[in-house]
């Protein structure tokens, strides 16, 4: 009797280690929602019976309650978006039944995997969309240029490298930009035509007065590959820098300046002050002029020597 009452004795403390452990895991373990951000796209999964919410806002309201509860038990989570068209391609290709509660739950977990997300730190749901938005627009973009480079490296007679090449000089035009821009903070917008539509792509940067170079690199890859793309295609695109207070940053004790550069010969071109100037304040679809911004000064672009001339 008293060897088998030790028995348990000695047993409960590893037991409860083990639900301990099990919780400091589910803890660690990262937990991905799938968010129907977009009203037709949530009437489009009403059609089916097991998506029993009602109505959109109630939908996102208990969204939120979600991630917050989720949130407040230590579980690292993030937030990406709810296709229904790709969710029925899934389960076509995958054999699972859209019309289940489960294939929804397997279909957010493999395509969120690949997918866009952001971070949920307990922002305001409508922030947390705008900025899940964004990331899918930048990671469409990507894919998009991406795409472009990967072709014109296949293209007969283009050389198997051009993509290569082009990313490469793509990536020196930015960095020798930002260099040659000096301290301070910078953003960037690099556009390029593509067929139907205009390859957008915008990071930020900051210059400490040692020269060194800071960015997010998530947003300078998407840049540098649109860049890329149009040095590939030859592309009639163009690059815009602003340096100053338009950045985000404090208001300094001088006004935003902004430059800007064409894409020409496989580099960027500087173009004059009243290129820029006629760039900056013309509106990019209806080509009627915008006023000019208060404090925002136009600058003529810097010469900056193509990777031939060093």
């Amino acid at each position: 009797m008293a060897h088998t009452k030790h028995r348990k004795q000695s047993s409960r403390p590893a037991r409860g280690a083990a639900r301990s452990g099990r919780r400091t895991l589910r803890r660690e373990s990262p937990t991905t929602v799938a968010v129907l951000t977009d009203p037709a796209d949530f009437a489009a999964m009403r059609g089916y019976r097991s998506f029993t919410f009602d109505d959109h806002p109630t939908y996102l309201r208990q969204i939120e309650g979600l991630l917050r509860s989720l949130a407040s038990r230590g579980v690292h989570v993030r937030v990406g978006p709810f296709d229904p068209d790709e969710y029925a391609e899934y389960c076509a290709g995958t054999g699972h039944d859209p019309d289940s509660s489960r294939s929804r739950t397997r279909y957010a977990a493999d395509v969120t995997t690949t997918g866009p997300t952001v971070p949920y730190t307990g922002q305001p749901l409508a922030l947390l969309v705008t900025e899940l938005e964004y990331e899918t627009g930048r990671q469409a973009t990507w894919e998009r240029a991406s795409g472009i480079l990967a072709d014109a490296g296949d293209c007969s007679g283009c050389g198997d490298d051009l993509a290569r090449t082009s990313f490469d000089r793509a990536s020196q035009a930015l960095m020798r930009l930002l260099e040659a821009a000096g301290p301070g903070h910078h953003h960037l917008v690099c556009s390029v035509p593509a067929e139907d539509t205009t390859l957008l792509a915008a990071m930020h940067a900051r210059c400490d007065e040692q020269g060194m170079v800071h960015l997010v690199e998530a947003e300078a890859l998407v840049c540098c590959t649109v860049l890329a793309a149009g040095f590939a295609e030859d592309s009639p695109g163009g690059l815009v820098l602003r340096s100053g207070a338009g950045t985000g940053q404090p208001p300094p004790d001088r006004p935003d300046e902004v430059r800007g550069w064409t894409l020409r010969d496989g580099w960027l071109q500087p173009l004059t002050e009243a290129q820029v100037f006629n760039a900056y304040c013309t509106d990019a679809e209806s080509g009627d002029p915008v006023p000019p911004e208060p404090g925002v000064v136009h600058r003529p672009g810097f010469v900056l020597p193509p990777p031939e001339d060093d």
